[in-house]
This record gives structure tokens, C-alpha cells and sequence, in this order.
């Protein structure tokens, strides 16, 4: 994959890159508009194909938050048409690495030395390169070490960067705009805990060593004395990603289902007993060992859970719950997905649309164990949520339905859920509902 040789970090050099994207994106508007008027029968098929790869190029040379959004949104099958969730994707592990000088360069500001007089050995092209930064592959005292190097100028364009694809994700995937400024602020809190490697630093060894003994996970040791709040060091887990296997279909059944039950523990015991969760759930974020184990390795995007929200939240997960509507009724207001002031058509609408997120959401929890390779789930799932994104009661809505703290947690379960999909996977799934939650 070529590399690049500079990022554009300036407000004025991104705010440019930005405007021409946007001039490309008209410009396929208007050769789209061309082809209908010729044929009507024209689908938008290539327009979405061509924006896809104008917005990923453009978006993939600015690295950052931008891309980290675009990532997101490759994770909602809902969301998005087929061609840019594949485009956005590659975001995920993918996007084109900087050049080593640029490296160099982010190492003798950090350490006031290159990267060759720190380790024994050191690779000079990037073994992964994802949105906020990229792996490399080093050496030192015999111990082979994972190298994840920010790329420059990412902590300081987060806020701008935001602001600048805001019309982009308005426009384009016809979101609420109530919406979206309810909840980018915490897509932003989230961004900028990202770039602090120290923080990611602390939260990698207290959480790894709080989990360490859930079964079948492993996770690398981390070196404080060679990591700063721009790199962070870690010890190689050996394996291939777990995207590989997903896309190889080479995993056992019996593998699958002992891997798909340790993530699975893995998240719910972060969401029960730590309050405080790895909220990154793509499948560049984990490796299969080489002994088919689970390798979790990025720690950057981590959701704290608000002890109120906790006791609100997980009782949408109850079996019992959707049989009692007045407790359904408290759970909606309390999560702002109805309000007092809504009307009584609305109030009817919305009640309708979160039961049947509730039913849907909480599915596998009503059995002791769930079959995630069962594709009537997954094409309920994704119909409803296509329906969902068309509904304009959602686009028009002048309020935000949802909470924000709901943000991640949701997007934790539907990547979670996507994962063991893939995997195909069968988990035991019932036990973590504490018993408080079941009859609150």
C-alpha cells in the first residue's frame, strides 16, 4: 500500500481538503442527474460507489476523527448503503500508513531519539494502519513488541474535524440534526480520550488486569517506560485477526463457540462489574492466537457508565420486561425515547418503535443460550433498522430520542452481536443479568 509523506494538519489545509470533497460529491450528483435523464431507469448504485471512494480517499489522507466516524458508520449495516460500508471499512485496519520519516519524526519529539536507538530492531513499513494511528513491529531484548504511533495532528483537529463532516453525514445519510448534536458531543469526549495514549496506557493495564481471569482471552503486557501520550508499547500477540478467520470461514464450531463465549464474557463482565468497557468492537481490535485464543490489543475507546444510567439501561435486557408495559413505559421516559410533552400519535409511534428495539436488542437474553449464526435474527435486525432510518417521524422529530450514554453501549451490543454473527457462534448468555435488574 503506498504510503503517505505528509497529513495535512492545519484547520486551513483540512477546512480545504474538506471543500474539495465536497465539490467532488456535487459533481457526482450532477453526472448521476446526467444519466437518469437519459435512462430513468439509472440506479444509484455508482453514485453511492463513486462518493464512497471520494469520501474514504479524502477522508483516509486527513486520518483522525473524521475517518474514526467513518469507521463507525462502516459497523451499521443499518446506516449506510453496501457501498460504503465496504469503502469505510478499511478504516478499521487498513488505511494508508505514513512514511517512516513521518515516524521518525513523531519519536524524536516524544523521546528525543529515532525509533533505532530505543529497540534492537524496528520495521520501517507499518504492519497496521487504522484511523488514529498505526502499528509497527519492533524488537528489544529479545522480546518481539507491538509499536502503535499516533499519526500527527489528530488530538488537535478533533473538535474542527467534527464540526467540517457535520453537513457530509447531515445531507448524506439524512440524519436528525437534533440528533446528531445531542449525541457528537460524546462521539467527541470519546475522540480525544483516543488520542490521549497515556490515558489508553492506564486503562489497557487496569483493565486487562482486572479481566485476566476470564477464560480463553489473552491480552498483551504494556511498557510504560517506552510509551508517552503519542506511543504506546505493547508485547506482539502472535495470531491473525480475527476479520481473517471471519472472511477464511476456517474456524471449527466447537473454536467458534469457545471464542464467541469469551467475548462475550469479556463485555459483560466489563459492563456489570467494572462499569467501564472497551467500546471498540471491530475486528481489527482482536486476534486469534495462535493457540485459538482471543487477543484483545486496543484499549483507546473506553465507555465509563454512569451508575444512574446502569440501573435504568439494563433492564431493557430482562425476559420479563416487554410483559410489564408500565415498567416499559418508565424505561422509555427515563431514557428520553418518549416525553411528557409528545403527542398522542407520537407518544403511541414512539412507544411502538422502542418496544420493538427492546424485543429485538434483548432476544438473546431470553434464552439460556443464543445461535448468532441464525441469519432470521440478523435480517430482522437489519430490516428493521433500514425501516428505521427511513421513518420520518425520527428525521423530523424535534427532539433527540435516545440518551447519550446509550451511544456507545448500543454500538458496543450491535458490534458484539456482528462479531459472534460472523464468528457464528452459539453462547451461553443469560447469566449476567444481576437479579436486581430482573425485578426493578
Amino acid at each position: 500500500m503506498k504510503e503517505q509523506k505528509k497529513i495535512p494538519v492545519s484547520k486551513v489545509q483540512r477546512a480545504t481538503r474538506f471543500v474539495k470533497t465536497g465539490a467532488r460529491i456535487g459533481a457526482n450528483y450532477l453526472k448521476h442527474y446526467g444519466k437518469k435523464l437519459v435512462d430513468p431507469e439509472t440506479t444509484a448504485d455508482q453514485l453511492h460507489q463513486d462518493n464512497a471512494t471520494d469520501i474514504y480517499n479524502s477522508l483516509s489522507e486527513l486520518k483522525g476523527s473524521a475517518l474514526k466516524v467513518a469507521q463507525m458508520l462502516s459497523m451499521d449495516k443499518n446506516m449506510l448503503p453496501t457501498a460504503y460500508q465496504q469503502q469505510f471499512s478499511m478504516a478499521q485496519y487498513s488505511a494508508p500508513p505514513l512514511s517512516y520519516p513521518l515516524v521518525v519524526r513523531t519519536f524524536e519529539k516524544q523521546f528525543g531519539k529515532g525509533p533505532g536507538q530505543i529497540f534492537d530492531a524496528f520495521s520501517k513499513s507499518a504492519t497496521n494502519a487504522a484511523s488514529m494511528g498505526q502499528v509497527h513491529q519492533a524488537m528489544l531484548g529479545g522480546k518481539k513488541l507491538a509499536v502503535k504511533i499516533q499519526y500527527p495532528g489528530v488530538a488537535s483537529s478533533v473538535q474542527s474535524d467534527l464540526a467540517m463532516v457535520k453537513p457530509i453525514a447531515l445531507k448524506m445519510f439524512k440524519l436528525n440534526p437534533i440528533d446528531y448534536n445531542e449525541f457528537i458531543g460524546e462521539v467527541q469526549s470519546r475522540l480525544l480520550e483516543e488520542t490521549d495514549y497515556s490515558l489508553e496506557l492506564k486503562r489497557s493495564m487496569e483493565l486487562t488486569q482486572q479481566c485476566s481471569h476470564i477464560q480463553n482471552l489473552v491480552f498483551p503486557t504494556y511498557y510504560p517506560e517506552l510509551s508517552t501520550d503519542k506511543i504506546l508499547t505493547m508485547d506482539w500477540l502472535e495470531g491473525k485477526p480475527l476479520g481473517e478467520y471471519v472472511k477464511g470461514n476456517t474456524l471449527k464450531p466447537e473454536d467458534a463457540n469457545r471464542i464467541g463465549q469469551a467475548m462475550w464474557d469479556f463485555y459483560h463482565f466489563q459492563m456489570h462489574q467494572l462499569k467501564a468497557l472497551h467500546a471498540d468492537p471491530h475486528p481489527g481490535n482482536f486476534i486469534i492466537t495462535d493457540d485459538l485464543k482471543l487477543g484483545v490489543i486496543d484499549f483507546g475507546c473506553v465507555k465509563v457508565i454512569p451508575d444512574q444510567f446502569y440501573e435504568t439501561y439494563f433492564q431493557l435486557l430482562d425476559g420479563n420486561v416487554l410483559s410489564d408495559q408500565g415498567r416499559m413505559d418508565r424505561l422509555s421516559y427515563a431514557l428520553n425515547f418518549i416525553y411528557p410533552q409528545d403527542t398522542t400519535s407520537d407518544k403511541l409511534f414512539f412507544r411502538s418503535i422502542f418496544t420493538q428495539m427492546v424485543e429485538l436488542l434483548g432476544r438473546p437474553f431470553r434464552s439460556a443460550t443464543f445461535d448468532f449464526s441464525d441469519a432470521n435474527y440478523f435480517k430482522s435486525l437489519y430490516a428493521f433498522g433500514e425501516a428505521l432510518s427511513g421513518m420520518k417521524e425520527f428525521r423530523n422529530s424535534k427532539k433527540a430520542r435516545g440518551v447519550k450514554d446509550a451511544l456507545y453501549i448500543n454500538r458496543t451490543y450491535f458490534g458484539l452481536y456482528n462479531l459472534l454473527h460472523e464468528l457464528g457462534a452459539t453462547v451461553e448468555t443469560t447469566s449476567w443479568i444481576p437479579n436486581h435488574l430482573k425485578s426493578a
